[in-house]
């Protein structure tokens, strides 16, 4: 079924539940569409006031995003009950009649997109309203050079993780402005990427960029990436923001971060030509003999901390600090993902 069929369909449905009358002030009108889901099939619905909505059927453990409460769209999650069936659905409204004509090519959207994941169409709803709340943002300057190395470090990481946990982006802090990019209860990670093709110079951020939670572990990981030709030895960049979305539980919790990181899909076609290959990785444990200037150490040594904004270089050109072992690597990476945020 095309676009304009599912318009018209659409809309005849909710003309026709419009017609009829309400038995009660929460009950609704309900429609069944022709879109299936792996919970069953997608429905429009009308209710007391006339308002329309698009009914997404979920598993009754699924959590509905909270934040989206009017004053033109509202969505919840909502259980619908008749003499042969009980299913739980996100509830999706308008509460504008003014802009039903809108209202309508957004559900056309998600019915679109929920052919297409039809064992998560909630997922589908999510990434059709995230796109269209795209259209109203303010846009940023593009990700420099420098940026979007950094962004490509931690996206490789990040889609680790995603592999062996879809919920593993809610410890990715570093877009929120956290010390340390992935932090879970006890470990973390700071991630570091650099393109020079010589050294390895990590940048730090601060007197606590070093420090460990109490009783946790802190690592270190350095990417030297190289620049190349789209087509050539490398990954696109944009290639690992779709693999991060593909892989996560919520589009919208991970799109939100990559716009606080720079990122945003509307400007996707700017960063087509960009590609990394990755030419080191080197993974260090941070601790007492990981070279680095801290507010705990200087503390330690009797010196008062009374400086801001403190910035510096550490060398990890040589030998020493030893890099961890890829089995103590992998063991971190699922220690990140089994703890609690």
């Amino acid at each position: 079924m095309n676009e304009d069929e599912l318009r018209s369909l659409v809309e005849q449905h909710w003309i026709a539940l419009e017609a009829k009358q309400t038995t009660g002030e929460r009950r609704l009108r309900v429609a069944d569409l022709p879109v299936m889901s792996a919970s069953g099939p997608l429905a429009v619905a009308v209710d007391h006031y006339s308002h329309r909505h698009l009914l997404v059927p979920i598993h009754a453990h699924m959590k509905v995003r909270a934040g989206l409460d009017g004053p033109v769209l509202r969505l919840r999650k909502r259980p619908l009950e008749d003499s042969e069936s009980y299913q739980i659905y996100a509830d999706l409204g308008c509460l504008r009649d003014d802009l039903s004509d809108l209202f309508t090519k957004l559900c056309v959207d998600v019915l679109k997109q929920a052919t297409e994941l039809s064992d998560n169409p909630l997922k589908a709803l999510y990434r059709v309203l995230d796109r269209w709340k795209s259209l109203f943002r303010t846009q940023g300057p593009p990700l420099g050079p420098q940026e979007l190395a950094g962004l490509f470090g931690e996206l490789t990481v990040l889609n680790r993780l995603l592999a062996m946990d879809p919920s593993a982006h809610r410890i990715w802090r570093g877009p929120e402005g956290y010390r340390h990019d992935f932090s879970a209860a006890f470990n973390a990670v700071e991630v570091k990427a650099g393109t020079g093709s010589e050294g390895r110079r990590p940048r730090i951020h601060g007197l606590d960029q070093l420090e460990a939670s109490d009783d946790g572990t802190l690592c270190l990981v350095w990417f030297r990436l190289h620049r190349t030709t789209t087509g050539g030895v490398g990954t696109r960049f944009v290639e690992s923001v779709d693999e991060a979305l593909r892989l996560c539980d919520d589009e919208a919790v991970l799109l939100e971060l990559l716009s606080k990181a720079g990122y945003r899909l509307a400007d996707a076609d700017l960063y087509e030509s960009v590609c990394f290959a990755v030419a080191e990785e080197r993974w260090y444990r941070v601790d007492a003999a990981f070279p680095g200037l801290t507010g705990e150490a200087l503390t330690g040594a009797g010196l008062p901390v009374s400086v801001l904004d403190v910035e510096y270089t550490i060398d990890l050109s040589g030998d020493l600090p030893a890099p961890m072992e890829p089995g103590q690597v992998s063991q971190m990476i699922e220690n990140l993902v089994q703890e609690p945020a």
